[in-house]
């Protein structure tokens, strides 16, 4: 804990602390998250593909790390910025420090910086690459950063999806995540989530896009009745109409949805056979496979206290969120409405189609971390269903 290491701005800025975790040097867009708990969460939410992440609440790592709050297969940021990184966290769950789960995955991490001037500058100038460093000079680090891509220009959701299909919510002895359960600590339920196997029969059968998916989601519709088939990203509509779904679930996701027309491509082909959900990155998708656009954020909306306003009820909801694009409203298909607007900067939060019963959403209702204010939304989905089904 006494290495020295810098982190460098694209802009030339230079911050100094101490390296934890692994010592290698990595890159990416420097975000940061307004979340005061969550931190495992964040780490394995594969929306951070391609990002280094700043939690602005300056303690973590005061509870460890445990075998129940991860929502992916791996350590999903590029490196990770904090103000003090707690040696010795108290929590019953616990097993290991953050120091530790960082240098299993082999992710860097700095510590002893201050995480204030860095959210201030990025919420002033807008997110920006950066290079964190054990061994260069920061003029190094200057040079090896600007002949790195950015980040808008690489598509992370390919790097990130499950390589096979596979099922969640089958009975352990089929199930995909058998060895990793038999595996988990003391007092951890199973990875799904339910806590005695004794599962009753599935009523909906539903296939989940992996661009980026949490396994909070698979929980939360494996705790209402369905059974999930997920999908790599580039499984195209026909593959999954000849599953049979009862309806579709679109993920959340990194990256540019710019990049994505091979997904684009395949909501277009779904649209109208089944009930589709659209989630974050899966909201973009529907923009785009009707005629929308999307843009960048400045510096995007990530955290735990969002505020999100229902149109229909009026309603404010407090969100989730993980995202540095929104849809252009000036843009929007006509055979869509807009159903939740973000009450920070008026930014989409929802959509629904007028005609076809498809909606989506561009903050998390799954939470982990976060309010639970939006797990309603997936009684809604599996509503859709039960009365398309009929």
């Amino acid at each position: 804990m006494t290495k020295r290491a810098i982190l460098a701005l694209q802009d030339g800025t230079i911050y100094e602390g101490y390296s934890f975790g692994s010592d290698i040097d990595s890159y990416g867009e420097v975000v940061f998250n307004t979340s005061m708990i969550g931190y495992q969460e964040i780490l394995t939410d594969p929306s951070y593909a391609g990002q280094i992440v700043l939690p602005t609440y300056p303690l973590i790592g005061n509870y460890g790390i445990n075998g129940l709050d991860t929502e992916s297969r791996k350590i999903q940021v590029r490196a990770f910025i904090v103000r003090e990184e707690c040696l010795k966290p108290s929590h019953y769950l616990s097993d290991k420090t953050l120091h530790q789960y960082l240098q299993e995955n082999n992710i860097p991490g700095i510590c002893g910086i201050d995480t204030r001037a860095i959210t201030r500058k990025l919420r002033s100038a807008g997110v920006m690459m950066g290079y964190l460093t054990t061994t260069r000079t920061p003029s190094q680090a200057l040079e090896e950063l600007n002949r790195l891509p950015d980040y808008g220009a690489t598509d992370y959701v390919k790097g990130i999806t499950t390589p096979l299909t596979y099922q969640w919510g089958l009975p352990c002895d089929s199930c995909y995540y058998q060895k990793a359960c038999l595996k988990r600590g003391k007092n951890v339920p199973y990875l799904c989530g339910i806590k005695s196997r004794r599962v009753k029969t599935p009523k909906y059968k539903i296939a989940a896009f992996d661009c980026g998916l949490k396994y909070n989601i698979l929980r939360q519709l494996s705790l209402r009745g369905c059974s999930i088939t997920v999908v790599p990203c580039t499984t195209t509509a026909k593959e999954v109409l000849a599953m049979q779904p009862d309806g579709i679930l679109l993920s959340p996701g990194p990256g540019n949805p710019k990049l994505l027309n091979y997904a684009i491509d395949t909501v277009r082909g779904l649209a109208g056979k089944k009930p589709i959900m659209g989630i974050c990155l899966g909201n973009q998708l529907i923009a785009h496979a009707f005629g929308g656009t999307t843009f960048k954020l400045k510096f995007g909306h990530r955290g735990g206290n969002h505020p999100v306003k229902d149109l229909a009820s009026g309603r404010t909801y407090i969100t989730a969120q993980n995202h540095g694009y929104a849809v252009d409203t000036d843009c929007l298909p006509k055979e869509l409405e807009i159903t939740h607007i973000n009450l920070n900067d008026n930014t989409v939060e929802g959509l629904r189609h007028k005609y076809l019963p498809i909606f989506s959403i561009q903050y998390h209702s799954e939470d982990s971390p976060g309010p639970w204010d939006s797990r309603y939304l997936f009684d809604q989905f599996v509503n859709t269903v039960k009365s398309s089904k009929k």
